[in-house]
Order: structure tokens, then sequence, then C-alpha cells
């Protein structure tokens, strides 16, 4: 007996040391999609009595708390294992006691006997210095005084909306924009700011133009940025998330404080809103910017991530991975990212980058979360992908997959290529530089992308069908922040040209953007033909590329000009922003023209609009070129230099167009 006892204690110490050495046995799941879901709030909860932590980490054999002083540096003064909720739904939980506000903390994932790096979690609402761990805060504390009060500014309709971009650093960061707050959030809402000759810069200029919502390029808290060091030369867009729910701190007066970039985002969107402009953010939902290491594979590794056969990282977004919205985790993770914009910073709409990478389920859903909060939030995207998805093609928000959208519209790269030529190549100078091929795709982009009789879907330069419900799911553009300004484009796409003619074209394409049915968006700078020096992608490039220098506004004050009168006669005239795919089919009607024209006519007080019958002419060849006009008289209220409501003067029988120029006329 006693030899056998012996032996069975000794198979014990065995069996213990080698679990202890194993570790505890972590979960397996067959597959992503067999993980359990947790239904519920995943946010970080504080109040002055205790301070609940979650993460969901479905494969964590533990998960540990650690408290710090400070934001950077240092070792954890506190560390506490937090509980797993059940084994049914991933959940680790830890309420801890007592006021907790403003310590800093991470949480540190076990699987088996492997650490992971600290995270400050995936749903941080405050971050220290370069976003490595989170803080406990008190978010009503970071609202600017009149924050309560703050109201989104009127939008009757999607159709109305007029979409500007801008890169917050860009905007202020030269001399020449006057701001106290050089490349700042509250640079961007400062008014009063004068460029060297004295002309309105900044929020001023915004204004004056006309616009009805800023887009923010990236300005949520991103890593390629180091917040610790802005006093040395750095600058990127931002599309390398690192913390989806807290403002970029570079952008802060100062990022060392969590309260400071959080206020001051609210603050730069409420001065928007008292100046009747939205606020779009630009969100990055489709990647991360590390991949291995990002707080998604550090709370739950591989999950928020599709993969090929082979196990590895695939990567449609080109930036290393692509995460998937289609995983019931991931897609509740984005839905309640932009809830959270929405609710907490008071946004008025989001353009996802790279949207084809994300499933049309997920978009839909997103849609109805965002309508329920405010019906005119919007929301847009680029409807296509970088490279392969594993993810099938009936399932991607591509853009011709936008009718199966709901309330959510893609940007019209048909429009943008056909008017003034490729983005690939330099060489191609699109409809407006002789590309006359391309007048079918000219045509489709005036609908807005829709179904109409009039145009051969087989001669559109990339769709072969319509690919909107209604105008306001296309977004009409033909420059933003990716590739060649327009102006730059325009330059090296036509080398013989004049400056006078480049100018010339330039106002062409600009008319054709904001009279087009649809929703138009302008790339901040291009009404004072902003430059690059041709640079095609300056996303990390110097602020000497990237900025906006204010003395082309008065060096350019007639476009300026142009521009704002395209702008006000838009907003004037509803015929340009027609409601409904029928609205347009029985109201706007191409006539025959020359192939280098494309000429149609709004009729029946389209839309409510108090002009009986308008004509738009745009006349892309390099000759004057005569156009007939219906019986009646006509008043000429744009001529391709100004736009003059009340008319420029009076046309009958037929128009005679100068080269590169666009004219638009009323029926009397």
């Amino acid at each position: 007996m006693k030899g056998n006892l012996y032996f069975s204690n000794l198979l014990l110490i065995i069996m213990t040391g080698l679990l202890i050495s194993c570790g505890p046995a972590v979960p397996k799941f067959d597959s992503y999609l067999d993980y359990p879901e947790y239904h519920g709030d995943l946010w970080p909860e504080f109040s002055p009595e205790k301070s609940t932590f979650k993460v969901w980490s479905p494969t964590a054999t533990a998960v540990d708390l650690h408290f710090y002083e400070k934001g950077e540096g240092g070792s954890p003064v506190e560390t506490i294992s937090m509980l797993k909720s059940n084994e049914k739904d991933g959940l680790w939980k830890l309420v801890v006691n007592g006021n907790q506000e403003g310590r800093f903390y991470t949480y540190q994932v076990h699987i088996g006997k492997e650490m992971l790096e600290e995270t400050p979690g995936i749903y941080a609402q405050a971050v220290g210095v370069n976003g490595k761990r989170a803080q406990v805060i008190d978010l009503t504390k970071t609202d600017p005084e009149g924050w309560e009060a703050d109201k989104r500014p009127l939008l009757a309709r999607p159709n109305d909306i007029i979409l500007y971009e801008l890169h917050v650093r860009d905007v202020t960061i030269s001399e020449t924009s006057g701001s106290q707050y050089p490349g700042k959030f509250l640079g961007l809402v400062e008014k009063g700011t004068k460029s060297p000759e004295g002309l309105a810069t900044g929020i001023d200029h915004i204004k004056e133009m006309g616009v009805t919502h800023v887009h923010l390029l990236p300005a949520f808290d991103y890593r390629s940025v180091d917040e610790s060091k802005l006093d040395e030369p750095q600058f990127n867009w931002g599309y390398d998330p690192q913390n989806y729910n807290v403002p970029e701190g570079s952008y802060a007066t100062d990022p060392y404080e969590p309260a400071v970039r959080i206020r001051e985002f609210k603050e730069m969107v409420k001065g928007f809103h008292e100046q009747g402009i939205r606020v779009v953010l630009d969100v990055v939902y489709n990647h991360t910017g590390f991949t291995e290491d990002a707080n998604f594979n550090l709370e739950s590794p591989g999950y928020y991530y599709r993969h090929n056969e082979d196990g590895t990282f695939s990567d449609a977004s080109a930036c290393g991975n692509e995460t998937a919205s289609e995983h019931p985790m991931m897609r509740k993770y984005i839905i309640e990212s932009c809830k959270y914009w929405a609710k907490e910073y008071h946004l008025d709409g989001f353009r996802f980058d790279l949207m084809a990478i994300h499933d049309i389920e997920t978009m839909n859903q997103l849609s109805a979360a965002l309508k329920e909060i405010d019906p005119s939030i919007y929301v847009y995207g680029e409807g296509w992908n970088a490279a392969a998805s594993p993810l099938p093609a009936d399932e991607q928000a591509l853009k011709i997959n936008t009718t199966q959208l709901t309330d959510v519209a893609a940007f019209s790269d048909d429009m943008r290529d056909a008017v003034k030529g490729s983005v690939f190549y330099d060489e191609e100078s699109g409809y407006i530089g002789g590309q006359f091929d391309l007048k079918e795709s000219i045509k489709f982009g005036i609908v807005g992308a829709i179904q109409h009789d009039q145009i051969n879907y087989n001669k559109i330069n990339y769709s072969k069908a319509p690919w909107a419900n209604k105008p306001s799911q296309c977004v009409n553009y033909v420059s933003c922040h990716d590739n060649q300004t327009l102006y730059d484009k325009l330059k090296i796409a036509n080398p013989k040209a004049s400056e006078a003619t480049i100018q010339k074209l330039d106002r062409l394409a600009a008319t054709m953007i904001l009279t087009s049915q649809g929703v138009p968006f302008l790339h901040a700078g291009s009404e004072m033909l902003r430059t690059k020096g041709g640079e095609h992608n300056s996303y990390n490039k110097p602020d000497a590329i990237n900025q906006i220098d204010w003395n082309w506004k008065s060096q350019h004050q007639d476009i300026v000009s142009y521009y704002k009168g395209l702008i006000q006669l838009r907003k004037n005239h509803p015929a340009f922003r027609m409601l409904t795919a029928e609205m347009i089919q029985n109201n706007l009607e191409f006539m025959d023209t020359p192939e280098a024209v494309v000429a149609y006519k709004i009729s029946n007080y389209a839309n409510l609009d108090e002009w009986q019958e308008i004509i738009v002419i745009f006349n892309a060849d390099a000759g004057q070129q005569t156009i007939k006009l219906p019986r009646g008289y006509w008043s000429l209220v744009g001529d391709g230099k100004q736009i003059k409501e009340r008319g420029i003067k009076r046309e009958v029988r037929e128009v005679k167009v100068p080269a590169h120029t666009a004219y638009i006329l009323r029926a009397e």
C-alpha cells in the first residue's frame, strides 16, 4: 500500500509540474466564426464610486489590468487580475471601487504561457502621449462651454450637401494662414485670421465659400507621428489607425494630457457648427497601422482580421492587413465606434476608406444605427479595394453593389477620371483635354450614376451599368488628397497648354462637378489652384508640399470668386439637387451636340426650382462651338468666368461657346 501511495503521489507531482510548465489550457475554436459573441457594452465605465474595465478575449487564459502614474514611462504601480465573466461570452471584467479618475492603465492578455504586449484596449476613450496607455476619464469634464446646446446645422436632405475635404494640419500650418494655433484643431475654427494680403483664411474662408460640410482626413489617434517630438518636422495623412475612439494628439495643444485632445476636438466641431458647417470624419476601419502588434491582436489574436488559406494575413488594403467586418464582434466594433463619435463628438457624417473591404451587411446595419441617432448623418466611401480580398465580391461594399446599400454613397471614379484623365496615367487628359470618347462617362456623372435612357452604358469608362438607386448615393469629384491636385494634373496632362488655358480647364472641371446631380466633393484649396508641385502621393511629405499657401487666394481671386458663385448657384437652385432617379429621368434631357460638347436641359421647374428651364453646356473643344438653343429667350447666367444669376446677357436661337468653357443659361 505504501508503495502504491508513493507512486501515486509521484505521478501527481509530475502531472502538476506538467500543467504548470504548459500553463492553463487555451480555449480552441474551429474558426473565428465559432468564437462566442458578447452582446453587451464593452466601453469602460466611470463613476466617482467605481470604474469598470472590460476586455473581450475568448482565447485568453488570464488578463491583467496594470495601473500607471503617467501616460508613458515607469513601471506599473498596481496590477490586478481581471475575472472571466463566464465560459460562453469571452468577456473579462473588473470593477475597481473608489474614484479612479485620472489613472493611466493598460491590459495584458495571457494566452497559455504567452504574455502579449500591453494594450490600452480597443475601446479606449482617452489616452496619454502616443496612445500607449488609456486613462480613466470623466468625459463630461471634457465638454467645452455650451456643448450641451451644440446642434447640427440644418440639413433638409443629403442632396443639399457640398463636401470640402481638408487635412487638419494643412489649412493652418503655413505662416500665411495667420493662425495662432498652426496645425491644430483649434486653428481650424479660429475666427478672424487673415492672409498677408488681408484676405480671410481658415474657417472664415470656408464659410465664405459656402460649403455645407468639412471632411476631415483621419483625425483619430494614428501611430506615424511621434507626439513627444512635435518640435521636429513630421507629417502624415493619418491612414494608420492606432486608437480608433480617441482624437489625434499631434493636433492638440497638449498631447500629454488626455482631456485636452478630447476637449479641443469638441471645440472644433462646435466652432464649425456655429458657422453653419457640418463635420465629417474620415474613418479607416478597414486596416490597422500595426498588424501583429495592433491593439485588436493584443486583445483577441487573429479574430478581427481576414486571413489567407495558409493562415497569413490577407491584405486588400495594401497596408499589411484587412479587418473582417463580417465577424460579429468586428461588425459590432465598427458600428459602436461610429455611434460613439456621433454622440460624444456630435459628428455629422463618416467617410469610409476602402469601403469595399467591408461587407454590405455591416454597412447597412451601420447606416441604420446612425439614422436612429440622426437621420441626416451622411455615410459615404471608396467603393473599391487596394488589392484582392478573401471576402466574396458579391458581399463587398463595392461601388457596383451600391444599389444594395441603404443610404450609403460611393465616390464616382467614373466622373473623376472622365473629366480630367485617369489618376493612374499622367498623360491622360480626360474629356476636357480632348478625350471625347469619354462623353458617355461625363453624362453618367451628370445624372448621378443612375439609370438614364440617353446614356450608352457600354461606353462608360469603368462602370457598365448604373450603380446608384438615387443621386445622393453618388459623390462626384475631380480631385482629393490622393494623387495630384486638379491644377497639377491639368498642367501635367496638358503640357502644351498656356496658363490661361489651364485655368479655363480648371473652371470647366469645377462647373461639371458643381452642376451635376449627386453630391459634389471639393479638395480644399482647389478653388485657389492648389499645387503640391506635381506630387502623386504626399501622405508623408513635408509641409512645404502639403500646406495651403494662402497667398494663392490673392493670386487667384477670380478663380475663388468663380467657385463661390458656382456653389451659391447650386444652393439657390434645387434643379441641380434633384431627389430621385425618377425626377432626373423626367426632367433632365441631353441635347444633340458635336462630339466635343456635352449639353443638357433641365425642365418643368424641376425639384420646385424657381427657374422653369436651365441649360448647361460644356465645350471641351480647343475652339469655339455654336450650339442651337430651344425657341425663346435665354439669359446667360454663367460664362466660365463669372456666375451672375440676374443675367450676363440675353441669347436667342443659338449661343457661341468659347473654347474650354461652360455656359449656364435660364429661360426668361
